[in-house]
């Protein structure tokens, strides 16, 4: 192919993938699927990825590699679904990018440049996984987690720490970045509530004592913070533990903020075990009160998903991770989630089916026995109702 060709090919190949329609796969009553990946490394555009100057690239070849779109925080803003896509470039650098669609299942599009902040006083060497929050304060804030390579082992180019950065914006183009969170752990996973709690900022945190391993820490945790600008963890309590053998016995954290329902906080988060091919990662859900977010009044037991299909495989395999929804004011919920740390999707279900879920989904009480003795409860009353027929 000439130089004009390829740049015809690949146009045309990149246009056709951003306007497939996507299509509903009816679901377990709790939530839909979609057949296709809304973002994918694919869908980058093609003026990001190759130089479109016949002189310096006469072949028409790629210059800047897309790896991976993946963990995006996602917003309704201006009549649009929003995400602020964590793009992976081959360099394994990642950075974020907003990525705009009418009808939040398909037609997603990347805005012209990826999202450019202020820097930190203490530059980090990855960004990623930002949870967006619209604060009661007039504020779009963004938190997401600040690699660095560990002073403490210089020796180990693998040993990292992990902090949350802060920025916020007005525009979703224009982002002031804010000093790092301080806290006694490493951070991973912290969002944003979206509401002052006692005059004070709130935000669910996951403290861990290294970058990987939860150790010690682990659980989602609440804290209050005085001040955003110069925001420090002091006191943290444990909301949600792990437990063993369950499908957050090695490590969980919050997703994206919670939904406010009248019947109390919906929140959904990722649960990370064991297995004998890795981590497994896989989301659930729970529920806080109303005017006590940090109180737990609801805790399905098992995972709301899981890996399935083609969601299976990618560059970290067997995982399912969020930290983006969007709630419609007519109750429509956009669950946006990554597979695989490699593709964006979609589910889609609404506030009440998701309330009910929560509430009326039997616990996890933590052994088979009684596992089985909730089983066969049900059993049981499904019987009695067909032979009542």
């Amino acid at each position: 192919m000439t130089f004009e060709e390829r740049k015809q090919f690949v146009e045309g190949e990149y246009e056709k993938l951003i306007t497939r329609k996507n299509i509903r796969i009816e679901g377990n009553g709790i939530f839909c699927r979609y057949k296709y990946p809304v973002v994918t490394a694919e869908m980058a555009p093609p003026f990001w990825r190759y130089d479109y100057d016949k002189a310096t690239n006469p072949y028409f070849m790629e210059r800047i590699g897309v790896n991976a779109t993946l963990n995006s925080g996602a917003i309704k803003w201006n009549g649009k679904y929003v995400l602020v896509v964590r793009v992976e470039g081959a360099d394994r650098k990642s950075f974020f990018a907003l990525a705009e669609s009418p009808n939040g299942i398909d037609n997603f599009r990347f805005i012209d440049h990826p999202i450019v902040m202020s820097k930190s006083g203490n530059p980090a060497t990855n960004i990623y996984d930002m949870r967006l929050t619209a604060h009661e304060d007039g504020y779009v804030y963004g938190l997401f987690c600040v690699e660095r390579h560990d002073p403490a082992h210089p020796e180990d180019l693998s040993a990292a720490t992990a902090t949350c950065g802060i920025a916020r914006t007005k525009d979703l183009i224009y982002w002031d970045r804010l000093p790092d969170l301080k806290s006694k752990s490493q951070q991973r996973n912290v969002v944003l509530h979206p509401e002052f709690v006692d005059g004070k900022y709130a935000l669910y945190t996951r403290p861990q004592d290294g970058f990987i391993d939860a150790g010690s820490g682990g659980g989602i945790g609440w804290a209050l913070i005085d001040d955003i600008t110069h925001a420090e963890v002091k006191d943290e309590k444990i909301i949600d533990c792990r437990h063993y053998h369950t499908i957050k016995e090695v490590k969980n954290g919050e997703g994206p903020h919670p939904i406010k329902t009248s019947k109390g906080w919906l929140h959904l988060a990722h649960g990370v075990r064991g297995c004998a091919s890795g981590l497994r990662y896989v989301l659930y859900m729970y529920m806080t009160a109303l005017d006590e977010p940090w109180r737990t009044i609801a805790t399905p037991g098992g995972y709301l998903m899981a890996p399935k299909g083609e969601e299976y495989i990618g560059d970290v395999m067997n995982v399912l991770f969020t930290n983006g929804w969007i709630c419609d004011p007519d109750g429509k919920v956009f669950i946006y989630y990554a597979s695989s740390d490699t593709r964006m999707h979609v589910a889609t279900s609404t506030v009440d089916r998701l309330v009910d879920y929560c509430m009326n989904t039997p616990v996890d009480k933590l052994s088979t026995g009684e596992s089985v003795n909730t089983l066969n409860q049900l059993i049981d009353k499904n019987l009695e109702i067909i032979n009542r027929k």
